[in-house]
């Protein structure tokens, strides 16, 4: 017999006569000649519960159905008469499929320290909550193709080992195949005996690439894992997470800020639609304010916020923040939440930043002095989304090289794509964990990633 998800079973709207699942015994309740399986499977956040009567009842099999335990269950799916339930499985056949030792298991009925949970990060998706959330992490995933394929953008595969450095900050994961490193030299390659005779990095970004396929194919977008050799151990930092970079052809900021806060409210309205029940887990365990918070990101526009500005609203605050506002410096996580939380209370794009603290590709204003840039700024998260319009004009980014003191050799390409066809063109990266965070109320970047790579942390 096929097995059905639970979650399938939940929704009917009728019972049925024989019916098989398969899932993980949450617990176990025993009474005179009766036993309750609470039973899951992982397609839901609600339990299946499954009667035993008879010879299913008898005290040395109930031993094996421990917590944690797999069985499979046949049986008819009928209404049920506990308040709080709609079905119960009665069961005609089991089979234990994999028994868990009731004296080691660590997740038992009660609830867990997060810290706990990460040191065991394969077993840890069996919880309601990290169940929860990773579902919610693959319907998310399923929408960010969704939006893009039907605004026309085509997926790009970018590479995730490469020779260039995308933001020029240097924390870069080496790769190669030598077991000792190439002494420091004169003229000679030290990494000629290298598998690519030449340095080579885990990326951190796949937008480099993305220009030049928005450059043929006019809309593309890349989703995948991105590196960083950051010895950082905040709550919103990983050595490895998820983005999302699209690219345009034809497009200016304008059309970066408007495709940036569409993709924003249309992810958060399909989880919303899709993942309710998940949803309400961590409205009621994890954060309160959470439905407050997701509303805010769809209910009304983005506001605006040039730079300079920016700065003049935070000195102007009277805050007493741990970092003080320096004009021509980045802003921090403090200043970033501030405008958005409490100056404007709604997500804000600030734009137009100093060339000197942006990447070498942005755009340079009119000015002289800025860049087409663009930062969106969330309530408890900060930055969700950094991005701008390219830097299309070939004397004019060959000229930024030499100022962040980029070697023009090691990006030949990228230059030729100003030199053949060049056209204004604009993209984004928006980091697919810190999404998560906001969506879900979720506080560290380790907790919605399965397996977190963290300094001193490479487990599973």
């Amino acid at each position: 017999m096929k097995r059905t998800d639970i979650r399938r079973l939940l929704e009917r709207e009728a019972g049925l006569e024989a019916v098989r699942v398969c899932g993980w015994v949450r617990t176990r309740r025993d009474a005179k000649g009766i036993s309750f399986l609470e039973l899951n499977d992982g397609s839901c956040l609600r339990n299946l519960q499954v009667i035993l009567e008879g010879s299913l009842a008898e005290e040395g099999l109930l031993k094996r159905l421990t917590t944690g335990c797999a069985v499979a269950v046949e049986g008819a799916l009928v209404a049920s008469p506990a308040a709080g339930q709609r079905w119960e499985l009665r069961a005609r056949g089991l089979e234990v499929l994999g028994e868990a030792d009731p004296e080691s298991y660590p997740l038992q009925k009660k609830r867990h320290r997060d810290e706990f949970l990460r040191g065991i990060a394969h077993l840890r998706p069996r919880t309601n909550k990290y169940g929860a959330l990773f579902r919610i992490r693959s319907e998310a995933a399923f929408a960010v193709h969704r939006f893009f394929r039907e605004r026309g953008f085509f997926h790009l595969h970018s590479p995730i080992l490469t020779g260039s450095d995308c933001e020029g900050a240097g924390e870069l994961f080496r790769v190669t195949t030598l077991r000792e490193p190439p002494p420091a030299a004169g003229g000679e390659n030290p990494w000629a005996e290298d598998f690519f005779g030449r340095e080579a990095h885990l990326t951190v970004s796949g937008q480099l690439e993305a220009e030049l396929f928005a450059c043929a194919l006019g809309r593309v977008y890349t989703f995948g894992p991105t590196f960083r050799a950051e010895n950082s151990n905040t709550p919103r930092h990983a050595a490895e997470f998820w983005m999302i970079e699209p690219e345009m052809a034809f497009a200016d900021l304008e059309d970066d800020l408007e495709l940036a806060e569409a993709l924003v409210k249309q992810l958060v309205h399909h989880l919303r639609e899709h993942c309710r029940e998940d949803l309400e887990l961590f409205a009621r365990w994890v954060d309160p304010e959470l439905p407050a918070r997701l509303e805010n990101l769809v209910a009304r526009p983005y506001a605006r916020i040039p730079y300079a500005e920016a700065v003049r609203i935070l000195q102007a605050a009277g805050e007493p923040f741990e970092f003080p506002v320096q004009p021509g410096a980045d802003l921090q996580t403090e200043h970033e939440r501030f405008l958005c939380e409490r100056h404007v209370g709604r997500p804000v794009f600030v734009t137009d930043y100093p060339k000197e603290i942006k990447p070498f590709y942005m755009r340079v204003n009119d000015d002289g002095r800025t860049v087409a840039a663009m930062d969106l700024l969330v309530p408890r998260v900060g930055e969700l989304v950094g991005g701008s319009q390219r830097e299309e004009r070939l004397a004019v980014l060959e000229r930024r090289m030499e100022e962040t003191g980029l070697p023009r050799e090691p990006y030949w390409w990228y230059l030729d794509i100003r030199r053949y066809g060049t056209v204004p063109h604009a993209g984004f990266g928006l980091g697919f964990e810190r999404f998560l965070m906001l969506a879900t109320g979720v506080a560290n970047i380790r907790d919605v990633i399965p397996f977190p790579r963290t300094p001193r942390s490479l487990e599973f």
